[in-house]
């Protein structure tokens, strides 16, 4: 049976994606606070900014439990064919 680890990002990885998010919410955030219209709309995009981040997130954590869901079903279903496949004798005619 082949066991599969967890899957480890590497450092640079990490640090990319993470100063990837921080620069475009910081710059959004910065093109909101200094567009020439009244509070109420900045405060609009902001909340719309917010929300958007904020769903982001919870999309991208149930894509991942999704796909590790589907991952740990099919080891399940490949231990119970392995073990199937160790019980049978194939010489065995009854």
């Amino acid at each position: 049976m082949q066991t599969i680890g967890p899957q480890k990002d590497s450092a640079a990885w990490v640090i990319q994606t993470w100063a990837a998010f921080v620069l475009s919410v910081s710059m959004t955030s910065f093109g909101i606070v200094n567009l020439p219209v009244d509070n109420w709309v900045k405060g609009f995009m902001g909340m719309g900014l917010a929300f958007s981040v904020g769903s982001t997130f919870t999309l991208a954590k149930t894509t991942r439990d999704s796909h590790e869901a589907r991952r740990l079903a099919a080891r399940i279903d490949e231990a119970k064919v392995e073990k199937l496949l160790s019980q049978h004798d194939p010489l065995n005619l009854k």
